[in-house]
C-alpha cells in the first residue's frame, strides 16, 4: 500500500474562484506545479478530493469538472508533475438539481472520497495526509486516520480563526508539502 497526499482543489491546489465554471478562471498558485512534483518524486500518490456543490446547485455542469481536471493534468504535465486520481462530490442536501440533492458519504467532511480513492489506488490512509483550506478537509482526513494540514489560502484564513490547537496550519500548499516531507 502506498501513502498519499489528498489535496483539496479550489483554494488549495488552484486559486479559489467561487464555483469555478470557466477554464479561463482556473489559476494555479505560483508553487502548485513544484509542490505536486515534489510529492510525486517523494513517492506519494497525489489525489485531488473536492466538493463540487456547484453541480447540485445548477451552477456548473458535471462535464465541466472533467474538463477542468483534464486542463489541470495538461498544465501539471508540462512541469513534470501529475495527479494520480481525481474524486469529487457533486451532491448537496440543498441542491436545486434533484438527481444531486442528497446527504451523502462523499461530501467532505465525510470520508467517502478518501475511502474510494484508497480502494481504487491501494492507498494506506493511516499513513497519508489531507491538505485543504477548510476544516471539512482536515475532518475528512481525521475520519480515516490521515493527518490533516490546513492552508491559509482560499478560505483558510477564515477557517483558521476557529483556532484548533491540534491541527497543523501552513501558509500554502508548498509549505504544507515541506512539512509533510519532514514527517516520518
Amino acid at each position: 500500500m502506498r501513502r498519499a497526499v489528498f489535496l483539496d482543489r479550489d483554494g488549495t491546489l488552484i486559486e479559489e474562484a467561487n464555483y469555478l465554471s470557466e477554464i479561463r478562471s482556473l489559476t494555479f498558485f505560483p508553487y502548485t506545479i513544484d509542490a505536486v512534483r515534489l510529492l510525486n518524486q517523494s513517492g506519494f500518490a497525489v489525489v485531488v478530493v473536492t466538493n463540487q456543490a456547484g453541480i447540485a446547485r445548477g451552477i456548473v455542469k458535471e462535464a465541466f469538472v472533467a474538463e477542468a481536471h483534464a486542463v489541470l493534468d495538461a498544465r501539471l504535465a508540462v512541469g513534470g508533475a501529475r495527479i494520480d486520481g481525481y474524486y469529487y462530490c457533486p451532491h448537496h442536501p440543498d441542491g436545486s438539481i434533484a438527481a444531486f440533492r442528497k446527504d451523502c458519504d462523499c461530501r467532505k467532511p465525510r470520508p467517502g472520497q478518501l475511502r474510494q480513492a484508497a480502494a481504487d489506488l491501494d492507498l494506506d490512509l493511516a499513513g497519508s495526509f489531507v491538505v485543504g483550506d477548510r476544516w471539512s478537509d482536515v475532518d475528512a482526513g481525521d475520519a480515516v486516520g490521515a493527518r490533516g494540514v490546513l492552508v491559509r489560502t482560499g478560505h483558510g484564513r477564515q477557517s483558521e480563526s476557529e483556532n484548533r490547537a491540534s491541527a497543523t496550519v501552513t501558509d500554502n500548499l508548498i509549505a504544507a508539502v515541506a512539512w509533510i516531507l519532514r514527517q516520518p
